[in-house]
């Protein structure tokens, strides 16, 4: 019987912390051995590329159910081709709950259409209605199923929760051993700018932004990291648009709070300008926080050289631009208020950032690996994935790290009928995407079947436990 099922041989394997020319052996789907010269019946010639973790993608929307029975148009099917086509493997992605009903019915519809998946994946669970039901019976069934992160929005019709019902979320994940996610602007506030704006008659697409600036997101954020540390629990920031959230998180991370953050590939690509394009053309580039202005990009950039924020998502969202279930589902002639928001990127994260990042040299391909792979799979408790070492999934993105690819929407392999990413160059583009040690994508070419992924259950881990410092020393989770 041979040693290996596969070796991958000759390529640079980098992880978080190291870089090295090596081949990788694979043995039932997993990395066997890591070492100079291994042999076997079956290779991959990695030589003259680098090996790099497949890219772990902790928010995305795929499928997302919504609450007239319906669901996103990019399906676990295509969503997860899309995945593969940019040499990202693992994902986690939502399960909604909807105002009035409990998490358990929509949950089980979900996990039935995520075993379409090519790619492996887990969730997180939404709570939009913080009930007794849920809070105490629901959420403790959910998160022994190995569903280990609770989202909650502060903004958003029907999906914002109030103070009150955000501690309560925060209370039933502490006892239970869960995280939570955060969408931080603050809901009052939007909605009373955004009155005016009407009133204004300032209706296109450019007053997205204008609805929602940067103070209401920053506000937003230290309110969501006041309250979880009163509460004593752990939490993770979605996708921070500017230094100035960041500079909140971080005096809550030198305070020694455990209080993570996310950012997301448009954060250094978009503009609100954007937004700007003549008729209904703003609509494609819309999501929530907004993108800032093109001075924004560098400051981000310091902020992740600094470690502030240490994970960057697609935040993926399921909208096509053109027919009646995406962009345009209220029509061409609506106010900003009534477009849906949020933009595609599942296979466009890795290719942005790695150029973007690492081949206009302001993050060196160490930090890269821990951004979009190493990071996310830890904090999220992914088991095995993240990283390139015996005993993990053989999970890997063979990387040409001189390619240089246009982008378009075909390259993107998606159901989605746009890329806000469309005309731009990259550097650096995966030409292979193995998932399991199986070739899943080669050559732009998705080989993988729809149920080819696994859903990977999460159990408890060190990392999300409360700190044990609560004011008073009285924690109020065990009695509310």
């Amino acid at each position: 019987m041979a040693e290996f099922d596969l070796v991958v041989r000759g390529g640079t394997v980098v992880t978080g912390a190291d870089t090295v020319r090596a081949d990788i052996g694979i043995r039932g789907g997993k990395i066997a051995a890591i070492a100079d010269r291994l042999g076997g019946p079956n290779e991959i010639d990695a030589g003259g590329l680098l090996v790099l973790p497949g890219g772990v993608d902790t928010h995305c929307h795929i499928e997302q159910l919504r609450e007239d029975g319906t669901a996103d148009e990019e399906t676990w099917a295509s969503g997860s081709a899309s995945c593969l086509a940019g040499g990202t493997t693992s994902v986690v992605t939502f399960s909604t709950q909807f105002k009035g009903h409990g998490i358990l019915e929509p949950l089980a519809d979900y996990r039935r259409r995520a075993k379409h998946s090519l790619v492996d994946y887990s969730f997180h669970q939404v709570i939009t209605d913080a009930t007794d039901e849920v809070i105490f019976k629901e959420i403790p069934q959910v998160v022994a199923e190995g569903i280990r992160s609770l989202k909650v929005f502060l903004t958003y019709d029907p999906l914002h929760l109030d103070d009150r019902s955000y501690l309560r979320v925060l209370a039933a994940a502490r006892r239970n051993g869960a995280l939570v996610t955060v969408h931080c602007e603050n809901y009052e506030a939007i909605g009373w700018r955004t009155e005016a704006l009407l009133a204004a008659g300032h209706t296109s697409a450019k007053y997205h932004s204008w609805s929602r600036p940067s103070i209401i997101e920053r506000e937003a954020t230290h309110r969501a990291i006041a309250l979880a540390e009163m509460v004593d629990q752990p939490i993770q920031v979605f996708h921070v648009s500017c230094a100035e959230v960041a500079e909140e998180i971080a005096r809550a991370q030198y305070r020694g709070l455990k209080v993570w953050a996310e950012t997301c590939t448009q954060y250094f690509v978009l503009t609100a300008q954007d937004q700007d394009r003549p008729g209904f053309e703003g609509a494609k580039y819309m999501c929530s926080p907004s993108p800032r202005d093109a001075a924004e990009h560098a400051r981000m950039w310091d902020v992740i050289r600094r470690g502030t924020i240490d994970v960057v998502s697609s935040d993926h969202s399921g909208w096509c631009y053109e027919g009646t279930r995406g962009k345009r589902m209220n029509g061409s002639d609506v106010s900003f208020r009534d477009i849906p928001n949020g933009v595609p990127g599942l296979a466009a994260r890795l290719p942005v950032m790695f150029s973007e990042g690492v081949s206009k040299g302001r993050i060196d391909i160490n930090h890269f690996v821990r951004l979009t792979a190493t990071n996310p799979a830890k904090l999220f408790g992914l088991p095995g994935k993240g990283s390139i070492a015996v005993g993990y999934d053989a999970d890997l993105a063979l990387w040409d790290a001189g390619k240089k690819v246009t982008i378009d929407n075909a390259t993107m392999q998606q159901a989605i009928d746009y890329t806000p990413y469309d005309g731009l160059d990259v550097t650096g583009w995966p030409v292979a995407t193995l998932l399991r040690g199986q070739v899943a994508m080669r050559d732009g070419r998705v080989q993988a079947e729809p149920g080819s992924g696994r859903f990977l259950a999460r159990a408890p881990y060190d990392l999300i436990k409360p700190r044990g410092v609560l004011p008073d020393g009285f924690d109020a989770s065990a009695w509310a």
